[in-house]
């Protein structure tokens, strides 16, 4: 297998050369980070036995949301506290894009674009839950941005999952529907296209090329939402390529393999410096959050709910136990001590505290 921090310092210096101009603080902040992610320069952990005296070290990760090493347990976490919010209803997987020619403003711009957005399709969606005869109140929904294609290619666009349910605060009723299509996807791409325009008008930004009149918004029926929140999730805290689907690294290129939306698998060959700003492209703005809860699916509406899960008599799944921290020799209690690395050689000590020892 391939990893990626030896293709960054391969084609370092060739990136500087070709695309040094497009170059980003976040994505310098990338690089950094994945070059020294499991190396002495990312600090190290020490473990200590206390009813062995057993001890081993290990190097710690860098933590990045952009390293293909790091952010596993990150993605299981979201998925779980996302589960704990499924309710009896159809769910609904929306995608709304936007046009090839907007990309390059989107990238420009990427802090205010993105979010613009997340905030236009949440205001597009609650305005569609308000007008609909069958639901007639407010909706819930979970968002996520995406950037690439299969292909890895720019590509901005949102995924939003949403329970075919609304609630109408007024009346105290919880309303729900079904059918193929949740809304009309060309009255949903057309109403965001609208609140598009008025928000770049209102940010000044403009745009030479010929924009389409009609924009796409795809609309699918996904069950109960569980197949896809796990889909979400895959991509949510990790690099957009695997390191195992790093093929070759021959003659200055790199080929990696990617499935298409046919499921077909294929590959795709790019000069190392090329490759390496292919992913940089994807790398969001720094504490952007790319998963937002809207509506009574908010952080803020625990509360509700709960009281729809009691209405519905709905049995949330219990939260997935975490293997305790023990010892691999004796499975006894252990305590950690961080070591934070300085670049003048010296060591800044982290020690746990009691509360971090594991009792068996």
């Amino acid at each position: 297998m391939i990893r990626l921090p030896e293709l960054i310092e391969a084609f370092l210096p060739e990136l500087e050369t070709t695309h040094g101009s497009r170059l980003l603080p976040s994505h310098r902040q990338a690089l950094a980070a994945i070059l020294r992610c499991r190396t002495e320069q990312s600090g190290s952990v020490h473990l200590h036995c206390h009813d062995c005296e057993e001890h081993g070290s290990f190097p710690l990760s860098c933590g990045h949301r952009f390293c293909p090493q790091c952010q596993s347990a990150a993605g299981e976490v979201w998925l779980e506290r996302q589960r704990a919010k499924l309710l009896p209803a159809d769910y609904y997987l929306l995608t709304f894009t936007l046009p090839a020619a907007l990309r390059p403003l989107v990238f420009d711009h990427q802090r205010e674009a993105y979010g613009l957005m997340m905030t236009l399709v949440w205001q597009t969606l609650a305005q569609f839950g308000l007008n609909d005869k069958a639901l007639q109140g407010d909706l819930g929904a979970t968002a996520v941005l995406h950037t690439h294609t299969r292909a890895l290619d720019y590509h901005p666009h949102i995924h939003v999952v949403i329970p075919a349910g609304a609630v109408n605060r007024k009346e105290q009723v919880w309303r729900t529907k079904a059918g193929k299509f949740l809304f009309s996807h060309k009255a949903l791409a057309k109403v965001f296209r609208g609140k598009w325009f008025a928000a770049m008008k209102e940010q000044g930004w403009t745009v030479k090329k010929t924009l389409p009149a009609k924009w796409v918004v795809d609309c699918k029926h996904v069950g109960n939402g569980d197949k896809a929140l796990v889909y979400l999730a895959r991509y949510l805290y990790r690099g957009v390529l695997s390191e195992k689907n790093i093929l070759r690294c021959e003659n200055g290129r790199v080929t990696f393999r990617y499935t298409d939306n046919q499921k077909r698998r294929k590959t795709r060959t790019l000069a190392g410096a090329d490759f390496l700003w292919l992913l940089l492209q994807h790398v969001l703005p720094r504490y952007f959050r790319r998963s937002r809860d809207y509506g009574f699916l908010h952080g803020n509406r625990k509360r509700l709910i709960e009281r729809l899960h009691l209405l519905l008599r709905v049995i949330p799944p219990p939260p997935v136990e975490k293997t305790p921290l023990c010892c691999r020799a004796c499975g006894g209690r252990v305590s950690l001590t961080f070591t934070a690395y300085r670049p003048d050689g010296g060591v800044n000590l982290r020690p746990t505290v009691s509360e971090m020892e594991v009792p068996m």
